[in-house]
Order: C-alpha cells, then sequence, then structure tokens
C-alpha cells in the first residue's frame, strides 16, 4: 500500500458553477459536481484566501501503490482498519492512486494504522 501522509491541510467546499469557474484550477486537489453545488477540495490557504467557508481540515494519505479502478478488496481493507480506530475517510479514488482523507488530528495515527495493515498484508 505505501501510505504517505501529506503535508498539506485540505478543506472540503461547496460552490456553485459560477464561483467555481472563478476558482484558480492549479489550487484544487479535487472536484465533484453533485446536485446541492460543485463539492472543491484545496489547501486550506487557498480556501481561506479565496474567502470559501467550509468545516474541519483534513489531511490526505496517498496509497502509492497502483490500484486498478477494477480491484476489489482495498477500499473495504483500509476503511475496515480505520473504522475500527474510529478515524473518518473520505476516499477519492484517482486513476492511479486512492486518496484517503482523514481529519486533521487523527492523522498521524490514520498513517500508523495503514502502516500496519500494510505491513500485515506483507507477512502473509
Amino acid at each position: 500500500m505505501e501510505p504517505v501522509l501529506l503535508q498539506a491541510e485540505y478543506a472540503f467546499v461547496v460552490v456553485d458553477e459560477a464561483v467555481f469557474s472563478t476558482l484558480p484550477l492549479h489550487q484544487i486537489k479535487g472536484f465533484f459536481r453533485e446536485k446541492e453545488g460543485i463539492t472543491v477540495i484545496i489547501e486550506q490557504q487557498h480556501a481561506t484566501a479565496l474567502g470559501l467557508m467550509y468545516e474541519g481540515n483534513y489531511r490526505c494519505l496517498t496509497l502509492n501503490v497502483h490500484s486498478s479502478l477494477e480491484a476489489v478488496g482495498l477500499t473495504a481493507a483500509f476503511s475496515n482498519a480505520l473504522g475500527d480506530k474510529n478515524i473518518s475517510a473520505n476516499v477519492v479514488a484517482g486513476y492511479y492512486h486512492d486518496h484517503i482523507f482523514v481529519p486533521s488530528r487523527d492523522a498521524e495515527n490514520a498513517l500508523k494504522c495503514l502502516e500496519a495493515l500494510a505491513l500485515s498484508h506483507q507477512e502473509q
């Protein structure tokens, strides 16, 4: 799995199409269109500078293993491991890697949890 904890803190914000079209694309980590608006994942410092409203702050764990979009079981394995530690996980699957956003306060524990999970799978 090779989890890596990114240093930046992220915010999840919801904006409408008009606001989204004004955001600097290079500052956006990811986005998803929903019927209620566009959810944007952006570094917290950029969200603050742009005057965007958000609740909470998150850190991103990237799994540096190429996982197929059709792979079965990986998401369940890490989400169950994190859930057992009472750590919420907001998962974004990219083409090459999975990215797990966890509350900043839980980030170090989440990293340890995923490292332990990876180690237990290596030993099998």
